[in-house]
């Protein structure tokens, strides 16, 4: 049997991104979605997560990208002086590769996002990260410390199987050829991953899908990579959203991709495909 998990990340990014998500939940097949503490529509993306609780709400742990949520004075090997994380994520892995980053204020900025979800009346379904951090064996572990601490046992595997990377790259063009490279370095450290998650008591999906497809996954291929894929839970992640003058602002490269995304997810050609197959929607909640 298959079971499906549509996990929207950036919730709390904009306005116009929360908006996108909880239609995308409320008249279409989204199940899940993953919310960033430090990010300036958090509060708005906390009245909707409360407003329709059947939506699973797991933490997106940023460490690349805007303000620490931790005092800038307990992180200071992360931040710059005015508490701004990393700008990018070679900015990030930079720092990480050299010892910059000290593997205890990695620890206090997660505990910091992680306690300001929680107070905001939320209990995570699961973890995951912006840019797919945790892929970097520090951070994974720091991530598992404080999963254990909160008593959070579901995470992302961000590692999309390189089939149907390809599969991606074939039917959707050079944008996603692109994304390959990430998707192999990722697949490197799939076993340490593995690992630190097994030992540390946490479960993922059996399958990830969305990371070739980044800003483009489509009807047609999405239909593709789930013909073609193995029984058991699955979770496909995308960004919907709608594109405002809010996130043309920010330094996000998907904006009107999330359009698209938005408008798949609420297309009912998806909803007959997926009832026809008889593939199950579930959320993180349902993986045991």
């Amino acid at each position: 049997m298959k079971e499906l998990i549509f996990n929207a990340d950036d919730f709390g990014m904009t306005h116009g991104v929360n908006e996108g998500i909880i239609r995308a939940h409320r008249e279409g097949v989204l199940t899940s979605t993953t919310l960033m503490a430090n990010m300036p529509a958090f509060g708005d993306a906390v009245e909707h997560a409360l407003a329709n609780p059947r939506l699973g709400v797991g933490c997106h742990l940023v460490l690349a990208g805007g303000f620490s949520v931790a005092p800038a004075r307990e992180v200071p090997s992360l931040v710059d002086s005015s508490g701004r994380l990393p700008e990018s994520l070679g900015a990030l892995v930079a720092r990480l590769s050299l010892g910059i980053v000290r593997q205890a204020h990695i620890e206090r900025e997660f505990r910091a996002q992680i306690e300001k979800i929680c107070a905001a009346g939320i209990k995570p379904t699961h973890l995951d990260t912006h840019k797919h951090t945790h892929a970097h064996p520090r951070v994974m572990l720091a991530l598992a410390k404080v999963a254990n601490e909160f008593d959070i046992t579901r995470v992302r595997k961000p590692f999309e199987n390189l089939r149907d990377s390809w599969m991606t790259a074939r039917m959707n063009g050079w944008s996603s050829y692109a994304q390959l490279p990430a998707a192999a370095a990722a697949r490197a450290v799939t076993a340490l991953f593995s690992s630190v998650a097994r030992n540390n008591g946490l479960r993922s999906p059996d399958h990830f899908l969305g990371l070739a497809g980044t800003g483009s996954m489509n009807l047609r291929l999405l239909r593709g990579l789930l013909d073609t894929l193995p029984d058991g839970k699955t979770e496909v992640m995308l960004h919907p959203g709608i594109c405002d003058a809010d996130l043309a602002a920010t330094s996000s490269r998907l904006k009107k991709e999330r359009q698209s995304e938005l408008n798949l997810l609420l297309d009912p050609e998806l909803k007959l495909f997926l009832d026809e197959r008889g593939i199950r929607l579930i959320s993180f909640r349902e993986l045991n």
